[in-house]
């Protein structure tokens, strides 16, 4: 699948395993793909992403990813479901991080030094063969990183979540890559 990659999407893929090192996370995640496609310029998937208004929101967006990381990846709709339940994660997480230090409650192991190549999560591989089938139904015989963002939302999870909380969803990017005819259809 790689060699239908474009350098784009390459560099995307680079720039994930990238965050994954310097976060010391022993995975690529969605979120790593998604860190990624915020530092990128010059792309058809910054295009998107600019085109819908995110320039000004990048921080945000990062920001949001921290916190859910630092919850041990809950999305802000199970804290909130949660809650519903009577159980206050940001209280909970306060606690720990008082007695263990900042990001005790990450899903990623304390840091490590790591050998070889960082394997991608299943929910990491499921974007990528996302974006295979996002490339496939619109006769691309490529995939870009614009594949890969369309992968990322309309995949439900974090990115998707953190994304459609700063107005950028799958309808919206699919209306600016492709227009609205292919919105409907896509």
């Amino acid at each position: 699948m790689f060699e239908r990659f474009t350098k784009d999407a390459r560099d995307l893929v680079k720039e994930a395993v990238a965050h994954t090192e310097r976060t010391g996370a022993a995975r690529v995640g969605t979120e790593h793909l998604l860190l990624a496609l915020l530092d990128r310029e010059g792309s058809r998937a910054s295009f998107a992403l600019t085109a819908l208004g995110l320039d000004e929101r990048r921080e945000p967006v990062r920001d949001a990813l921290e916190q859910a990381r630092r919850r041990g990846g809950l999305t802000q709709a199970e804290t909130d479901a949660l809650a519903g339940l009577g159980i206050d994660v940001p209280e909970i997480v306060a606690r720990v991080e008082d007695t263990h230090g900042p990001g005790a409650l990450s899903a990623e192991p304390a840091r490590t030094r790591w050998r070889g190549h960082r394997p991608f999560d299943r929910a990491a591989k499921d974007v990528l063969t996302g974006a295979l089938r996002a490339a496939t139904a619109r006769g691309h015989r490529h995939i870009g990183d614009e594949h890969l963002l369309l992968a990322l939302t309309a995949r439900p999870g974090l990115p998707a979540e953190v994304l459609a909380d700063h107005g950028v969803t799958h309808a919206s990017v699919t209306r600016v890559l492709y227009g609205d005819g292919e919105a409907k259809a896509g």
